[in-house]
């Protein structure tokens, strides 16, 4: 699998752990190339940073404190970009041809973000007048496939022009939104728009309060509805896009995505259309140009190695305990510690006197993670299915996909990867891993590699194959690549390197803040405390913000803060959110909420 940066055996190869602990970076790394506005006059410039953990949040991080003078350097285990990064599938490159291309999971970068794609902005790509960011292609629609029932299509919003935004307004526009689904009976579709228009409505207290404490599936009415609102409003909302269960999700989480995701659709507060995604592979279109231009600022990156644990002592972290794939270890010291691995990974390398010096890292072991995984499977005729994404509602294992060729238009998908036979990459995320399949009755984690392979393109052909033509076809299927963080599957111990923070209720009041009681150790992540608070690239890229100003204002810096983009909130709503405050306080429902 190609990585990038160095690879964890030339880092290694001749080294032992002397020489280990001065190519780690105990002696000072290389001065950052920061520009004199950003590094003029500031008391940070010339500070060491460790950065541990090199995914979105890490690199983030990275970016913002080399440009204001910090000498960064940056460690990851495994390859840069994290759970954001594309891979090669081992040996399919032929005649000249990149590998295949895989990844994690298909990259989706909605227009409800603000920080990420001014980011993607200030990374510089060949040709393109806004760097990275002019990488990113709308698709035209996506589809809601139905098991042995008519498809539904649906245009995909642009950022569009602003509409009103009466109350009245947005329940006009939801209705007609869900009276597509043809199934849906309109007494259902109208109740589900009242409860949004609750949310709409509800103060910030009632919803980290009272909404934090509900579940979507409580807050919905869900267990009184058809099965096609359940599965389209509750369990489609909740399992395809949060990646955790309607009977648990957080009302407050899917409730803030979903009012993002309604204003994005008319036109407030968008950074672009609703639906985006990336013209190439992830890290030809943006992780390697974001590499690059980190070095550029002076950034050092060391690959292949595992934190272990953090060192502690007089009230600061005195070190990190690293370790390669050969059990080599090194010690690294720093001025400040940006810890961003992914919570399950952090947790473990928290001394305990840590854990008593600040509090909110104990209450991080109650943050909850689940399997949310992509299988990529390559074909060799372009489907016909949809121009965007396809959600399998009615998929047991709760699929969503998208085929990839006609949206990396740069360059022909045969003519650049695999052995030249190769027409298109259908990308699926599996969402469910806890219940049985259709094929062989048994879960995603109690299957094989080949078995999981065999019932999510059994799934597929059962979605999307079912209107009388065929979509899908066996012979049509060149080959199959599933995410190699997966490993024991189909045996007592699977586990999988790369899990997904999940929002059951009371999550929110476990997220830890960036700034930590440790005057030189921050948190970066999808799992700190974000405006967005929920797992995504977007929260990652906000940490990492978060995180820089942080070790700023705790060194009492002069260079310019990170700017942080809240969801955005329309002004009209305010005096119906004052007037919920004021009925909130004297314990009252919603004025909206008629049970």
């Amino acid at each position: 699998m190609a990585r990038t940066g160095s690879t964890r055996r030339t880092f290694v190869a001749g080294t032992a752990a002397v020489g280990a602990a001065a190519a780690l970076g105990v002696e000072a790394p290389v001065a950052s190339a920061a520009t004199g506005t950003e590094a003029a006059g500031t008391t940070a410039v010339g500070q060491s940073v460790a950065v541990l953990g090199g995914g979105v949040a890490g690199l983030t991080a990275a970016h913002e404190l080399a440009e204001r003078g910090l000498r960064v350097t940056l460690y990851e285990r495994r390859a840069l970009g994290g759970k954001a990064r594309s891979m090669d599938v081992p040996d399919s490159a032929k005649g000249g041809r990149r590998p295949l291309p895989a990844e994690h999971g298909f990259r989706f970068i909605p227009g409800i973000y603000h920080n990420l794609p001014d980011t993607l902005r200030r990374i510089p790509f060949p040709g393109n007048a806004h760097g990275v960011w002019d990488n990113l292609v709308a698709p035209k629609e996506m589809m809601f496939a139905r098991t042995g029932q008519e498809d539904l299509r649906l245009p995909m919003p642009g950022a569009g022009t602003p509409q009103p935004l009466t109350l009245d307004d947005i329940r006009r526009a939801l209705t007609g939104l869900l009276g597509t689904f043809q199934r849906l009976p309109a007494r259902e579709a109208a109740y589900f728009v009242d409860r949004l228009a609750v949310f709409l409505t509800s103060c910030q207290e009632r919803r980290d309060n009272q909404w934090e404490s509900t579940p979507w599936w409580t807050f919905t009415r869900a267990a009184r509805m058809s099965y096609d609102y359940q599965r389209i409003l509750a369990v489609g909302v909740t399992r395809n896009i949060v990646a955790t269960k309607a009977e648990e999700a957080s009302t407050r989480t899917v409730g803030s995505l979903l009012e993002a995701f309604v204003f994005n659709a008319l036109g407030r507060g968008a950074d672009g259309p609703l639906d985006r995604i990336l013209n190439a592979p992830t890290n030809e279109a943006w992780i390697d140009p974001w590499v690059t231009q980190l070095r550029g600022l002076g950034v050092e990156f060391k690959v292949g190695w595992t934190v272990r644990d953090f060192t502690y002592g007089g009230g600061r972290v005195t070190g990190v305990r690293v370790e390669d794939d050969g059990g080599t270890a090194a010690m690294v010291t720093a001025d400040h510690y940006v810890c961003a691995l992914p919570v399950e990974h952090a947790r473990p390398a928290w001394s305990a006197a840590m854990r008593a010096a600040d509090p909110q890292l104990g209450r991080c072991d109650q943050l909850r993670t689940d399997w949310m995984t992509g299988i990529q499977f390559y074909l060799t005729e372009r489907p016909d299915i949809v121009h965007g994404h396809v959600d399998c509602i009615d998929s047991p294992w709760s699929l969503t996909a998208i085929a990839q060729a006609e949206h990396w238009p740069q360059r022909p998908f045969a003519a650049a990867y695999g052995d030249g036979t190769v027409a298109d990459c259908l990308s699926v995320d599996i969402s469910e891993w806890d219940k049985p399949g259709m094929l062989y009755g048994k879960t995603a984690k109690q299957c094989t590699r080949d078995e999981v392979a065999r019932e999510v393109w059994a799934q597929l052909k059962a979605a999307l194959n079912d209107t009388g033509r065929t979509v899908l076809s066996d012979s049509g299927l060149h080959s199959w690549f599933l995410d190699p963080g997966v490993s024991g599957i189909g045996t007592p111990d699977p586990h999988n390197e790369d899990e997904l923070l999940i929002h059951p209720t009371g999550t929110f009041h476990n997220r830890p803040t960036a700034a930590t009681r440790i005057p030189n150790f921050y948190l970066a992540g999808d799992y700190v405390a974000v405006p967005i608070d929920l797992a995504t690239m977007e929260g990652a890229n906000t940490s990492g913000r978060l995180a820089a100003n942080a070790l700023l204002d705790r060194v009492g810096s002069t260079a310019p803060r990170c700017t942080v983009t809240p969801l955005y909130s329309a002004p009209e709503l305010d005096l119906l959110k004052a007037t919920d405050r004021l009925r909130y306080r004297l314990g009252l429902p919603n004025a909206f909420d008629l049970g």
